[in-house]
């Protein structure tokens, strides 16, 4: 593999494992409904202290997922680019199938 082809995948790898935590799967999802979300409101969802919330932020950011927007003491954050819920529907297709095949198997 050459470093251009090598430099790409790894580029994608690092997408794939900032979305590879169930924290950070919610945050994602409730900023596509949402719009956007303090870290506040984002911790209280997820139900850990916000030092960890912001480690959440801090790598779906590093990936360049999201977005913050500082206005005064408060940080909001939003979805850099909407098509990870394309993503995500994929995600749910494998899931499905999966659970196919399992149902399947027990007839």
């Amino acid at each position: 593999m050459d470093a251009k082809t090598l430099a790409k995948y790894e580029a994608r790898a690092k997408i794939v494992k900032a979305l590879a935590h169930p924290a950070r799967l919610l945050i994602v999802d409730e900023l596509s409904k949402a719009g956007e979300r303090c870290v506040c409101e984002l911790t209280e969802m997820i139900g850990s202290d916000m030092s960890t919330v912001s480690r959440h932020l801090a790598v779906l950011k590093g990936a360049g997922l999201i977005e913050d927007d500082k206005r005064g003491q408060m940080v909001f954050y939003r979805l850099r680019v909407k098509c990870v819920m394309d993503f995500f529907d994929c995600i749910e297709s494998v899931m499905a199938c999966n659970l196919k095949r399992q149902q399947e198997l027990l007839k």
